[in-house]
């Protein structure tokens, strides 16, 4: 069953207020995966960043920054996209 435009909208705008966490740093990198990634990935990826938003931030930072990494394989996908491109 396909989305319809208004529930795609919604749905990115709920991941977008997701994305906003405690530092600007972490919104940045989150926020850069919203926009330049999601809309080109598959199902099983886009599903594995609105579960990794249901992380705490100090988890996040630590696999962000290479401290270990999600069990989820989708998850882990993400954080190694992000991760790459920034250089982390």
């Amino acid at each position: 069953m396909e989305t319809s435009a208004p529930e795609m909208d919604a749905d990115l705008k709920r991941l977008r207020w997701r994305c906003r966490r405690g530092t600007r740093e972490l919104d940045q990198l989150l926020g850069w995966w919203l926009d330049e990634r999601h809309a080109s990935v598959s199902i099983e990826l886009r599903q594995g960043f609105a579960a990794l938003l249901e992380q705490q931030d100090p988890q996040l930072w630590d696999w962000l920054l290479g401290q270990g990494a999600p069990a989820d394989s989708r998850q882990a996908a993400v954080i190694d996209e992000i991760r790459t491109h920034h250089r982390v």
